[in-house]
């Protein structure tokens, strides 16, 4: 349930961007929240309920196969040096959202 939740979700959001924007988007607005997710919903709610957000719906929202499939189709359009930095800022943009969702809910928390 949680899945089908966020996969509309991101097709929502994804429509609102053009390629490769959107897949970037939701992966790193999904890692940002994901960040937040963790401190907050780990401290304070069922375990289930959790892993339904955060599995479920977060993971239903962000997506690695549609990024790895971005990464093919601008490797296949002769887009090389784009496809490299959309690898670079997919990945480092994903984690440092993670972080900085950790980092806000702790600081909200404390």
């Amino acid at each position: 349930m949680g899945g089908a939740i966020g996969a509309l979700l991101r097709f929502v959001v994804g429509q609102q961007v053009a390629f490769p924007f959107g897949t970037l988007s939701v992966n790193i607005l999904g890692s940002f929240l994901m960040g937040l997710g963790f401190v907050y919903l780990t401290s304070r709610v069922d375990d289930r309920l959790a892993l339904l957000l955060m599995t479920g719906v977060l993971g239903g929202f962000t997506t690695f196969s549609a990024f790895s499939l971005d990464v093919y189709r601008l490797y296949e359009a002769g887009r090389n040096i784009f496809a490299v930095g959309y690898v670079g800022v997919s990945v480092l943009g994903s984690l440092a959202a993670v972080i900085f969702g950790v980092l806000i809910m702790r600081v909200i928390m404390s």
